[in-house]
C-alpha cells in the first residue's frame, strides 16, 4: 500500500486533469472562477454538461492547450441514438475539443456488442476525440471486456471508469481497465477522486487523465508536498 504523498514520487498532475463541471446547481460566478484556475494551472480539460458548454467556451477563449470537454447523455445514456448523435453534432459545433459518452448498455445487456460499437464508432466519426464512461460498478465481468473491444473497436481515444453516481473509483479498477484495453487507448479515472493520495493511486495504476471536481484543491495539495 503506497504511504502518504510526502513519501512518494509527486509527477505533475496538472496535463493529466479534466476539471469536472457538472453540477447542475452551479452558479456562473463557480463556473467562472473554476475555468479561469484550469487554465491557470494547465489542466487537459474542463468538462460540462451542454447547457454550459458555451459559457465555458466564452470563459476559456479560443481554442488552447486546456480543452473544453463535452458530456453526452449523461449520466445514464439511456436515449435514443439519434438523440445521442444530435448531442455530440451539437457539442461538437458549440465548441467542445472532446466527448465524453455514455454508451448504450441496453445493447450491451442484449449482448449486441455490435450495436455498441456502431452508436460510439457514429460519434468517433465527427473527429473529435471520444472518451466512453462505463459504469464499472455496474458491470460484470464478461460486459465489462465486451464493452472494452467494442469501444476500441469504435476507435475512442479512452475508456473512463465512472460516471460519479456509484462507488469511489479505486486504484483496482484503474488496474483492470489497463490491463484489458492492452495499450490500445487512454485511461481516466474518474469518480470520487478527491484527494492527491487517491490521484497518485490512479497514475501508479495507469490512468492517464484524471477526471475530478476537485482540480485546484489537488494542485495545492500538491505544491504543498512539493515544499
Amino acid at each position: 500500500m503506497p504511504g502518504p504523498s510526502q513519501q512518494r514520487e509527486l509527477p505533475d498532475l496538472a496535463p493529466l486533469i479534466n476539471q469536472a463541471l457538472l453540477d447542475p446547481h452551479l452558479d456562473q460566478d463557480v463556473l467562472q472562477q473554476t475555468c479561469d484556475a484550469a487554465r491557470h494551472f494547465g489542466f487537459a480539460g474542463v468538462c460540462t454538461n451542454l447547457n454550459r458548454l458555451q459559457a465555458a467556451r466564452e470563459r476559456l477563449g479560443p481554442p488552447g492547450p486546456t480543452r473544453l470537454i463535452a458530456v453526452i447523455a449523461f449520466p445514464f445514456g439511456a436515449i435514443p441514438s439519434t438523440l445521442k448523435q444530435a448531442e455530440a453534432e451539437w457539442a461538437a459545433d458549440h465548441g467542445a475539443e472532446e466527448l465524453d459518452v455514455v454508451p448504450d448498455f441496453w445493447t450491451l445487456s442484449q449482448g449486441r456488442a455490435e450495436l455498441f460499437a456502431e452508436e460510439l464508432a457514429e460519434i468517433c466519426a465527427l473527429g473529435l476525440p471520444v472518451h466512453v464512461i462505463l459504469n464499472m460498478a455496474r458491470l460484470p465481468a464478461d460486459r465489462l471486456n465486451l464493452a472494452v473491444d467494442a469501444a476500441i473497436d469504435a476507435d475512442v481515444s479512452g475508456l473512463q471508469s465512472g460516471n460519479g453516481f456509484g462507488p469511489a473509483v479505486t486504484a483496482a479498477d484503474i488496474r483492470l481497465l489497463t490491463n484489458l484495453a492492452r495499450g490500445r487507448c487512454g485511461i481516466k479515472a474518474a469518480g470520487g477522486l478527491h484527494t492527491l493520495d487517491q490521484a497518485l493511486d490512479m497514475v501508479e495504476a495507469g490512468a492517464t487523465r484524471l477526471g475530478t471536481s476537485q482540480g485546484p484543491a489537488l494542485m495545492q495539495a500538491l505544491r504543498r508536498g512539493q515544499t
